[in-house]
């Protein structure tokens, strides 16, 4: 997994990934925030939330490529607390070359790998 540091709390980070999605034209899928649910279920869990994202017109190549792909799409980002600093982590798309029949869609993962960089970037960026 990548990571990185956010300078804002895991909530404002998300608010600023959020942001940086709509920007990009990326749609947010899904939101799930593991701490409140830990709450809900009489748990301790520090801050900590996963944005599902995608454009099925990127992942369908993917996954036209090799269907078991679809196990790791849409993209995900994890936010968290790691002992009162705010971490951005994800899995690097290009990995995925290695795990599945993919060496063709190369470009279509840089471009994926390009995007999480750019959201994580201007999600962390200071002003």
């Amino acid at each position: 997994m990548r990571t990185r540091r956010s300078p804002y709390s895991v909530d404002l980070t998300v608010e600023r990934l959020v942001l940086a999605l709509d920007r990009h034209g990326v749609p947010l899928l899904a939101q799930i925030d593991h701490g409140a649910g830990a709450a809900r279920a009489g748990l301790q869990l520090g801050d900590e939330q996963v944005l599902i994202f995608g454009d099925a017109k990127v992942g369908t190549l993917l996954i036209q490529a090799d269907p078991r792909v679809g196990y790791e799409l849409p993209l995900r980002l994890l936010v968290w607390d790691a002992e009162s600093e705010t971490m951005i982590g994800y899995r690097s798309p290009i990995e995925l070359a290695d795990s599945y029949a993919l060496a063709a869609q190369r470009e279509v993962l840089t471009r994926m790998e390009a995007l999480l960089e750019t959201l994580v970037s201007e999600s962390v960026a200071r002003g």
